[in-house]
């Protein structure tokens, strides 16, 4: 049983942060220039992807027209939505201090059981929906209760269950993709087109979308969602506050796997079909995503909408360098140096002083 020292989480997460407001009036007068950004940036987190962002848009553009065309900018759109939608659960494990090697597996399991269930034995496609997201459920549960059961680093977990999952799947569908064709219209809805004059996107795009929101409410007006960052930040003072540590850990790995569900019945629409080989790199691209858009790989810092830059980021570059006759190895390049100057601008940041 976990120790507990106060009877009110909330209370204790709220009354033990700073409270001479005039010291720290004074002390941001000291401040440098460059200190002042760095205390800008560990506020708001958000601000250094949307910089990025911008500067993309306004480099790429200038590279090639068509970059900034209606038509390009859905087809980016649609191509992040998946990993997008993937890297909320990823950003949620995150910001725990953990990570997941096993998201894109997860998704892929779900997708497989999902199509396989709705072509083969005849399920409704709502019925095979939730059977999809029930697998992805349990999965992250399972991946949940490994790390706060057996006290195993989530690393080391999810790197092994990566392998677990995808075998699983591999085994239920004997390698072989589930074509459109054999499924309900219901599991390929996600891939519907909605225009908007020029402008094309799809339901998918918009569930992503709605995703982002309602988790970014969830993360940051609910007391679920303090406790998620209250973990992250430091897990002992979070249990001498009166969190179970534990509970919220499991919560956060389910929630997350439930996200990879819903994910893959958004890939299936963007891909007409459910194969073994789709997403294969979701967890690398989603970690892109989470540390391009700010989020701390040591836990207690971040947020979604960085999360949703980071993803865009990401994009941005492919299509931008692809439209400006880059090879295709630069373009890889360019996205691992973003990640190792994502983490170093992290570091820096994490370095802020009263």
């Amino acid at each position: 049983m976990e120790n507990t020292t106060h009877p009110d989480p909330d209370v204790a997460l709220a009354t033990s942060g700073p409270t001479t407001t005039a010291a720290d009036t004074f002390a941001a007068r000291r401040r440098s220039p460059v200190q002042r950004v760095q205390h800008l940036l560990h506020s708001h987190p958000a601000i250094s992807p949307l910089l990025v962002l911008v500067a993309s848009w306004l480099v790429f553009s200038q590279l090639n027209s068509r970059f900034a065309s209606a038509g390009s900018l859905s087809l980016v759109l649609q191509q992040a939505a998946v990993i997008a939608a993937l890297a909320v659960g990823q950003t949620l494990i995150i910001l725990t201090a953990g990570i997941d090697l096993s998201c894109g597996a997860i998704a892929i399991l779900a997708m497989l059981v999902g199509a396989k269930m709705s072509a083969e034995h005849g399920v409704p496609g709502p019925l095979a929906v939730v059977i999809a997201l029930a697998v992805g459920l349990l999965a992250g549960m399972a991946n949940g209760l490994l790390v706060t059961r057996l006290k195993l680093p989530p690393f080391i977990v999810t790197l092994g269950t990566l392998s677990v999952f995808t075998a699983l799947g591999l085994l239920y569908t004997k390698g072989q993709a589930v074509q459109a064709i054999d499924m309900p219209d219901f599991m390929t809805w996600t891939g519907t087109v909605i225009k908007l004059g020029d402008f094309v996107i799809t339901y998918g795009v918009v569930m992503a979308v709605v995703l982002y929101v309602v988790m970014a409410f969830v993360l940051g007006q609910t007391r679920w969602g303090r406790h998620v960052y209250a973990v992250g930040n430091d897990a002992e003072a979070a249990r001498l506050a009166g969190i179970s540590v534990s509970r919220v850990l499991v919560s956060v790995y389910a929630v997350a796997g439930l996200i990879y569900g819903l994910t893959a019945w958004i890939q299936i629409g963007r891909a007409d079909a459910a194969s073994p080989n789709a997403i294969t790199d979701g967890n690398l691209e989603t970690i892109t995503a989470v540390v391009i858009g700010g989020t701390s790989l040591f836990g207690g810092r971040g947020a979604l909408v960085g999360t949703a830059l980071g993803a865009l980021i990401v994009y941005f570059f492919r299509s931008g360098l692809s439209l400006a006759g880059v090879d295709d190895q630069y373009r890889i390049l360019a996205i691992g140096v973003l990640v190792i100057a994502a983490v170093a601008v992290d570091q820096w940041i994490r370095k802020v002083r009263a």
